[in-house]
């Protein structure tokens, strides 16, 4: 029977049984290869169009998925590329439109009236929703890629990307002090993330922030200003002399020290602080992350909390003697919800700052390992709101799916931490710096002899 004698074409419209089943095929047709129903029953040209659109979409996606098992690394880029989403958002707007037409064309051919009464409310709702799903999905899609492109912009930095030192890239990590009762801004948690380019190995440093004597690197504009450490011969032009009273200090009173900071996505302050980390670590900072603590509990909330094991009892607000508490952080391990999770990360007055780096050590480390890609897609309008508002970084976009590739690796590794407190034999007061830069190279060594989970395996 040729394709002109067809009853899917021509049918024997007085045939209600017939008209259900070709009613029936069409659809399944246009779900399962849009375009096919015009081309046995409608306008062919128009099938042909939504047929050869449907092959190129279904090579794109198998290309995608083949990509993504042999090299991840393109998918997140191309995920994290404003240009990029903008593509896709088009993309998926084109599909949208082409489904839309091609399923309401299917619908007009099915000749819902020449049916059984019967099948016409289940042919009709099947349809509809088909069409509810293709569109409305593809349109959603497209608002997601746009909401993203967005928020990449005005996070994430648009410069070249800088290359690993020795194999590893160093970021500084900070966490922002800029509660409503407090004056201005002053970093409240420091750490330096040491990270293997290759292997993902990380080690986190963390930088109390009432180290004292800081020396800065050679070429930094403090060195010039403190020649012999922070603060050390003449004091300095802030209250105290701290590590986190560098950020106060540059970023109110001398931030002309830093004139292109705004150009690098940064703060005089920032950078300060990122001379800082390099001269106490003796690493090259090459990036910065900046959280508002205030944000990062919205954060949080976004991303449907943190599970962390809370080894202490702690207080919520109160002060040195326990009075006026407003609530506890009770041991045991538990989901956080961000106004939990923040004051686990500052609730200071049971305990001392060194148990309170350690937390906040904790948190970055559960943060890393139960936040990944596929948590955050499933919620990213919610955390693109609270993330615009909440993080600052210098961290190029064209470098940021080589970045979550490596946070891939690193969350199946064991994480090393150091913390530069008398514990690990470190007087902040009256740091020895070749003790303190023996103490990170050791962990580094340490860190990148360990295997990686593949040679485990091997072995």
């Amino acid at each position: 029977m040729s394709l002109a004698d067809s009853p899917i074409r021509h049918p024997d419209t007085a045939s209600r049984p017939l008209m259900t089943r070709r009613g029936w095929w069409l659809v399944g047709m246009n779900i399962l290869i849009p375009g096919s129903a015009q081309v046995l029953a409608g306008d062919r040209r128009l099938g042909r169009f939504g047929l050869g659109a449907t092959l190129v979409l279904w090579v794109v996606l198998v290309a995608a998925i083949v990509t993504w098992f042999a090299a991840p690394t393109v998918i997140y880029t191309i995920a994290s590329n404003s240009v990029a989403l903008w593509v896709v958002a088009l993309g998926l707007v084109f599909y949208g439109v082409l489904w839309l037409v091609l399923t309401l064309d299917t619908l007009r051919l099915v000749r819902l009236v020449r049916t059984q009464p019967s099948a016409r409310v289940p042919i009709a709702a099947l349809t509809v929703l088909v069409l509810v799903v293709a569109s409305g999905g593809a349109a959603y899609g497209a608002y997601l890629a746009t909401t993203a492109s967005g928020f990449l912009s005005s996070v994430f930095a648009a410069g070249p990307s800088e290359p690993p030192v020795d194999g590893r890239y160093n970021i500084l990590l900070l966490g922002a002090d800029t509660g409503p009762d407090r004056e201005g801004t002053r970093p409240d948690s420091m750490t330096v993330a040491s990270i293997d380019a290759e292997t993902g190995q990380a080690v986190l440093i963390g930088l109390p922030r009432n180290l004292e004597d800081i020396h800065f690197p050679s070429d930094s504009p403090m060195a010039a200003a403190y020649p012999n450490g922070y603060g050390t011969e003449q004091g300095c032009l802030v209250d105290v002399c701290l590590l986190n009273s560098i950020y106060t200090e540059v970023e109110q009173v001398t931030p002309e020290l830093y004139p292109d900071a705004a150009a690098r996505n940064s703060t005089p302050g920032i950078e300060a602080m990122r001379d800082a980390a390099s001269g106490v670590t003796g690493l090259t900072i090459q990036y910065f992350v900046l959280i508002d603590m205030q944000g990062f509990e919205a954060l949080i909330d976004a991303l449907g909390g943190v599970e962390i094991t809370v080894e202490e009892r702690l207080p919520i607000g109160g002060d040195e003697n326990l009075q006026n508490v407003d609530g506890w952080v009770e041991a045991g391990t538990q989901r956080m919800n961000g106004y939990t999770a923040l004051w686990y990360a500052r609730s200071r007055y049971s305990a001392t700052d060194y148990d309170r780096m350690q937390r906040q050590r904790v948190l970055q480390e559960a943060i890393l390992r139960q936040f990944t890609p596929a948590n955050v897609l499933t919620k990213f309008q919610a955390v693109a709101e609270a993330g615009a508002e909440t993080v600052r970084t210098d961290i190029p976009q064209s470098m940021l799916g080589y970045f979550v590739d490596l946070a891939g690796k690193t969350r199946q590794l064991p994480i090393q931490s150091v913390e530069l407190t008398p514990e690990t034999g470190i007087e902040p007061a009256y740091p020895d710096w070749d003790a303190v830069h023996a103490l990170i190279q050791d962990a580094i060594a340490t860190a990148t002899a360990e295997p990686t989970p593949a040679e485990s395996a091997a072995g």
